[in-house]
């Protein structure tokens, strides 16, 4: 080379030097590389971990080794600013011949040969790089699929833990031995183990399997929330049944109504076809007598369960009763709707000239004494009805001509 090119070469390997020198912090400060350094891991995690750590070391030996030979470059540089052919021929030699020299691999001596182990590799500083550039790129890779597991992992595992924690805390409250949470517990510890330990095998299609952990989730959130209602029947008992009580009340309170306008529609209204309301109410008040001695018991996640029961069943027993009263309601309203509709054809009929016409009279007559006869036919009421309409429309149209 000459002092120029030499002069180039220095300040291209100087950069060269600096960038790979910052892309192996950034992977030895990676979470992922961090988070293996040290772990107790096993199964495929252990081995990824093994062989990170092997590669990083070699990464870091070889860096070392290609930083003093431009190290020793650049000093052979100052200490000539002025280099003779001898010289530049030393430069080149150190920047592109085979100045890297890598520490032979240890062979045990029965594997051996009469004229020893391996000999020392060297390398040119190009060659250096493309393997140091070769061992990151499979570092960055395998820390980037551990770090990616746990990354999905761990969120999910300290959700689940956290459950578990709680439901634990509320049974302990409640003094209560929940069977299905011991059980819990120890595939909570199983998941926890693995994705600590061995992350890599809950990986499926190069993915994080996070199923596992949303099925364990779901379980423990079923646990919770019976405990959590539990614990607060406990704390708030006598409120609750106060509600329960006050709820039945409006049970048969809805029945002896639709017993009421049933009555009535029955009176008033031919054939209703109206069903037989039923009485929930005393069943409901037997049901929540039971459940007052069961406190001291100390089962109050089973007393949480069946009040709740309880309360569903005497709301559904309210709507069915409400549903039935709407049903003749609605019949009674319909024959209130018919007569109003009739009156207003009764006035129409006057303003057209036709509250003489002895045709529309006998029409309305009929529907007037179908709706105002009990009890009523809204059948033939309903035909009566529009018969009239018929006839006073197809009347009035005609006097406009």
């Amino acid at each position: 080379m000459t002092k120029q090119e030499a002069d180039g070469a220095l300040e291209r390997l100087r950069d060269e030097r600096e960038r790979i020198g910052a892309g192996l912090l950034d992977l030895d400060a990676h979470p992922g590389h961090r988070m293996l350094d040290g772990a107790s891991l096993t199964g495929a995690s252990a081995e990824l971990q093994a062989r990170v750590a092997d590669r990083m070391a070699r990464l870091w030996q070889l860096f070392d080794r290609y930083r003093n030979v431009l190290a020793d470059a650049e000093q052979l540089r100052e200490r000539h600013p002025r280099p003779k052919p001898s010289q530049l021929a030393d430069l080149t030699r150190m920047l592109y011949g085979k100045s890297v020299e890598l520490e032979p691999e240890q062979v045990p001596l029965e594997k051996r040969g009469l004229l020893g182990g391996p000999r020392p590799t060297r390398l040119t500083l190009h060659a250096a790089v493309q393997r140091m550039t070769a061992l990151y790129d499979e570092v960055a890779h395998d820390v980037a699929a551990v770090d990616a597991a746990w990354s999905a992992l761990l969120p999910a595992l300290d959700a689940v833990e956290s459950k578990h924690r709680e439901a634990a805390a509320l049974a302990a409250s409640l003094e209560l031995p929940v069977a299905d949470l011991d059980g819990l517990g120890r595939e909570v510890a199983e998941a926890g183990h693995a994705v600590r330990a061995d992350p890599l095998s809950l990986v499926r299609n190069s993915a994080p399997d996070t199923s596992g952990l949303t099925e364990l989730s779901r379980r423990l959130d079923e646990v919770v929330a019976r405990l959590r209602g539990a614990a607060q029947l406990r704390d708030g008992f006598a409120t609750r049944l106060a509600a329960a009580d006050s709820l039945i009340a409006e049970v048969r309170q809805a029945h002896e109504e639709a017993l009421r306008v049933r009555a009535e529609a029955l009176e008033k209204i031919a054939s209703p076809g109206l069903p037989e309301p039923s009485d929930a109410a005393a069943a409901l008040a037997d049901r929540l007598a039971a459940l007052r001695h069961l406190p001291a018991t100390g089962r109050w996640d089973d007393l949480a369960e069946r009040l709740a029961d309880l309360e569903r069943a005497a709301t559904d027993a309210r709507a069915r009763a409400q549903h039935d009263r709407d049903l003749a309601a609605g019949l009674l309203e319909r024959r209130e709707e018919l007569r109003g509709r009739l009156a207003a054809y009764r006035v129409k009929a006057a303003r057209v000239g036709l509250a003489e016409d002895a045709e529309i009279q006998t029409i309305h007559e009929r529907a007037r004494e179908l709706l105002w006869t009990s009890p009523c036919d809204l059948r033939a009421a309903t035909v009566a009805l529009s018969g009239y309409q018929q006839a006073v429309n197809s009347r009035a149209k005609g006097a406009d001509r």
